[in-house]
């Protein structure tokens, strides 16, 4: 086989997109989520697309007993990963935190960092088994700063921010490299998921100026990943050119 990448959250956004760069650099891809038929469909054209070897695990990061069985029921051969990306992540709400809802928290801390843990835990073990490995774990502006109302999402990002600055010590003896990428606004399902469905509402985030797209993550991590042996990217900040920080956007 060809080297191999795990993709969480592949089924939109940042994930999808990651899986076309890499597949585009020939390497055969894992990806995960929660949509089967979307897992499916993107499996198929990726193998249409790039002639390369893809297959798909659908679970929920914040399912831990069902994160490490779908892993580990992975052929032997897929356990040789060379890129982990810790894409699957979200936000629910915008509200003061005397406002918040349980649930919302729960799901955010439940995805964002109990999710990722389960993942790094089981895949990291691998890594050091093979010899060889690098993390990307996908962080956010909002783990660099605090803006109103992103209390627990921001929370849970500057724990993805300090759990990269963690592994990249703890996996040092071992050779594996860690990253994280930190994008500003991206124009994804993000929005629309954090509003619960609303399209409207969430188009209004990205109105007046221009945005990131997932392909230009995608590329940024491709980035960080191709360099060489002696190169680790230990984190990049990518913004659009209208965003200065986390509050500050130009529009138009």
């Amino acid at each position: 086989m060809s080297k191999i990448t795990l993709i969480t959250g592949a089924t939109a956004g940042i994930g999808e997109a990651c899986a076309h760069v890499f597949a585009r650099e020939r390497y055969d891809i894992i990806i995960t989520g929660r949509r089967a038929d979307r897992l499916e469909k993107l499996a198929e054209q990726l193998r249409k697309e790039y002639n390369i070897k893809v297959i798909t695990s659908e679970f929920d990061v914040r399912n831990r007993q069902e994160v490490i069985s779908k892993l580990e029921a992975l052929p032997d051969e897929w356990k040789k990963i060379n890129v982990l990306v810790n894409n699957a992540g979200l936000s629910q709400g915008l509200d003061p935190i005397q406002d918040g809802s349980y649930e919302d928290w729960e799901t955010m801390i439940d995805t964002n960092v109990k999710g990722l843990l389960y993942v790094t835990k089981v895949v990291s073990n691998w890594m050091i088994a093979n010899g060889f490995g690098h993390i990307v774990n996908l962080g956010s502006i909002a783990g660099k700063e605090v803006y109103a109302n992103g209390n627990v999402y921001c929370a849970s990002k500057h724990a993805v921010d300090a759990l990269n600055k963690g592994m990249r010590i703890d996996l040092l003896p071992y050779g594996i490299k860690v990253t994280a990428v930190h994008p500003g606004a991206v124009e994804t399902e993000f929005s629309e998921v954090r509003f619960k469905g609303d399209k409207s509402r969430a188009k209004k985030v990205y109105a007046g100026f221009e945005p990131l797209v997932a392909k230009d993550i995608a590329e940024t991590i491709w980035f960080a990943v191709s360099r060489p042996p002696h190169v680790n990217i230990n984190e990049l900040t990518i913004m659009p050119t209208a965003q200065a920080n986390a509050v500050n956007i130009y529009r138009k």
